[in-house]
């Protein structure tokens, strides 16, 4: 099964998330098949908190891939982004 979900980088207590496609079976920070955003939970000031290829990731709903919770909530404020922009 095809999952949307986060992969963790970034610093000691100054973490940076990805959103990537990825098979459900391949570990958190394993082999990815695409990679369609980022999450940064400590953002400030003008940095993004939240980008997101929303095209690409209704593109891989489409053909079934399943969205995480924590995928799900950021989809829909980048969504929801994207349409006040």
């Amino acid at each position: 099964m095809v999952k949307i979900r986060l992969t963790r980088g970034g610093a000691k207590k100054r973490p940076f998330y990805h959103i990537i496609v990825t098979d459900s079976r391949s570990a958190r920070d394993g082999r990815n098949i695409e990679r369609v955003g980022y999450y940064n939970p400590v953002a400030s000031g003008a940095e993004k908190r939240v980008e997101l290829d929303v095209a690409r990731v209704d593109h891989w709903v489409g053909n079934g891939a399943q969205l995480t919770e924590k995928v799900r909530t950021l989809y829909k404020e980048a969504a929801k982004a994207q349409a006040s922009a």
